[in-house]
């Protein structure tokens, strides 16, 4: 189930971003140490008494041009209104009330989302009395804050999960192969689902998603059940949501958390961009089973070097995902199209794959045998037992003497062991050392 979103509105530097990183904690400051992996987070996760749920730093969100503060700070709040279920509206306890935040309150007010004001800066009693004309936004009782103190963000927390909706996703049978299509726009996403509906002419349904906008749509091949889900049609009218590529991840992420599998799909003819490893990342970092699909492909000047050229780019800017397959096609003309859903199945099958013990100690094992951990400081790790402890993404418990000496590389020396072993194509694979004595 998609977790609900929370967005943080306000304008310039009454630190958004502060408490956006207080809320996350650290667990997405930096995900995983491999190369390739974006840093610069504008979507995290958090969880308070029990719920968890995402939030969207629009601080972190670059806009072009020069249009003036009130058409930044109105541009967030549509964004967040498009995309949350509920609002953190930030204001700045020193500044007061300004002409931005009663516009912003304005556009807000009439969305009918929940809003909660958070009046930042409040570092100390002196400036309590300063919240008091926060009231006259119109969202009742303001919350006092200090993100540079960190006082009041559970206050924040617990005022904000009172408010957020109970959660209504569409449920699916366990069989079923829950499929998200993610890319920045006009890399052809729609074209696609509807070349694979086409081809396949076999619809169930079509389902409003949860999703603000987006569409599930059911079908069945070869007794084997689907969802597709559809990113391409959340992109709002007009030329708000044109401004900036970084939208298209927002609302890629809610997708992504209900898919088993995740098309990223990239525009053939236009190549790689940097927002590319943006949407790629978020789904490598959820766990999520992947396929790059190469689109446009009918249209690209080829020769017989230029899939291979083409692939090792991919490689080269996406090191964190080397498990992924690469589907080159069109939707267009329907060219390799039929081999997509070979793939899909595939790498399905891989994501929720699970090894058994002796099979894993086995390879475990020889990996040690043939490669011996390092020694740190006179001591050396001792790998003693493993286990597979989850599915979607296989996730693998590592026993072990010490976890401080498990270095990062033999760690992924004994990923790709296993891989090699048992393939796990298509899907991340998580491991994490735990000492022996724990096990108990």
């Amino acid at each position: 189930m998609a977790r609900p979103v929370i967005a943080i509105v306000g304008r310039p530097n009454v630190g958004k971003s502060t408490i956006f990183n207080r809320i996350i904690g650290d667990r997405l400051a930096i995900v995983e140490d491999k190369p390739g992996i974006t840093r610069d987070r504008i979507y995290g996760t958090g969880e308070w008494s029990g719920r968890s749920f995402s939030v969207i730093d629009t601080g972190g969100i670059e806009i072009d041009g020069e249009d003036g503060m009130l058409r930044l700070v109105r541009m967030q709040a549509e964004l967040a209104i498009e995309e949350a279920d509920l609002i953190v509206f930030m204001a700045d306890a020193k500044s007061g009330v300004t002409n931005a935040d009663e516009e912003v309150a304005q556009i807000l007010f009439r969305s009918g989302k929940p809003v909660v004001v958070a009046v930042n800066k409040v570092d100390n009693l002196q400036r309590m009395d300063d919240i008091y004309e926060f009231y006259s936004l119109g969202f009742g009782d303001p919350i006092a804050l200090s993100g540079s103190h960190g006082i009041g963000i559970g206050d924040l927390l617990e005022a904000c999960v009172d408010r957020l909706p109970a959660g209504e996703d569409q449920e699916y049978d366990d069989d079923v192969i829950k499929v998200a299509l993610i890319g920045r726009p006009n890399v052809g996403k729609s074209s696609l689902v509807n070349a694979i509906l086409g081809e396949e002419r076999v619809i169930v349904s079509e389902i409003a998603g949860t999703t603000r906008d987006a569409i599930d749509t059911p079908f069945a091949k070869d007794d084997q059940r689907y969802v597709l889900i559809d990113t391409a049609g959340m992109r709002k009218r007009g030329k708000v949501y044109e401004t900036t590529e970084k939208y298209s991840v927002m609302r890629s992420m809610k997708a992504i958390e209900r898919a088993d599998v995740v098309l990223v799909v990239i525009n053939g003819e236009e190549g790689i961009i940097e927002q590319d490893k943006h949407i790629a990342g978020y789904a490598h970092e959820m766990g999520k089973a992947s396929v790059f699909v190469v689109n446009k492909w009918d249209v690209v000047d080829k020769d017989d070097k230029t899939m291979q050229h083409f692939t090792n780019s991919i490689r080269d800017h996406f090191l964190f995902m080397s498990y992924a397959p690469i589907v080159f096609l069109s939707a267009l003309t329907k060219s390799r199209l039929h081999r997509l859903l070979p793939v899909i199945d595939r790498v399905a099958e891989q994501h929720a794959m699970r090894v058994p013990t002796h099979l894993l100690n086995d390879i475990v094992a020889d990996a040690v045998a043939i490669t011996p951990p390092p020694t740190d400081k006179g001591r050396r790790l001792r790998v003693n037992y493993a286990t597979q402890v989850s599915v979607k993404p296989p996730t693998i418990l590592i026993f072990v003497n010490d976890p401080e000496l498990m270095h990062f590389s033999y760690e992924r020396y004994l990923e790709n062991k296993i891989r090699a072993a048992f393939d796990f194509e298509g899907t991340p694979l998580r491991l994490f050392t735990r000492r022996k004595s724990d096990q108990e």
